[in-house]
């Protein structure tokens, strides 16, 4: 068997890596979370937030786009009725790694991926933004003010040498 050009794999052909990716991605729609290993969990969270922005579309050509990686209809009636409509309003960033344990076994790192079910509130974002401004504009606006004080002291003596300058002339 040749070596795969594009660096490793993580099982013996990149034929078998597609079909388990394939058979995680299922299972974890139809579950909603599984436990793996780190490196598996990591190589399923594109193909798996890639099959969700398709099911998010709905049209048909999408559903066929996921039919042709998950085979199990049932699934795929879920993920297009239910979990799309889930991550309707989510922009990205619909599965979750968490490292566990180390397994037992072999003790290989160990993760759980799961799918985001909390609901989006963009006004957090927006919150921090402005109370991080308004954090800003008051620590920038109290140095201004006390060198507006100091400044004014210095700008009288100017003015009484420029006048006794004239004084002089005349």
């Amino acid at each position: 068997m040749p070596t795969p050009k594009k660096g490793p794999r993580l099982a013996s052909s990149p034929a078998h890596e597609r079909l388990m990716l394939a058979n995680m991605a299922t299972s974890l729609f139809q579950h909603g979370r599984i436990t793996t290993t780190l490196p598996k969990a990591k190589r399923l969270r594109p193909l798996a937030e890639r099959l969700i922005t398709f099911a998010k579309r709905g049209d048909l050509h999408s559903r066929r786009r996921v039919m042709r990686v998950i085979r199990n209809k049932s699934v795929v009636h879920v993920l297009f009725t239910q979990i799309a409509e889930q991550m309707e309003q989510r922009e990205g960033g619909y599965t979750r790694i968490v490292k566990i344990a180390p397994r037992k076994g072999d003790s290989t790192s160990a993760a759980i991926i799961e799918l985001v079910t909390e609901p989006v509130s963009p006004k957090k974002a927006v919150v921090k933004e402005a109370e991080a401004a308004t954090k800003v504009a008051a620590a920038t606006e109290a140095p201004v003010e006390e060198t507006a004080a100091a400044e004014a002291p210095v700008e009288a003596p100017a003015e009484t040498a420029a006048e006794e300058t004239a004084d002089k002339a005349e």
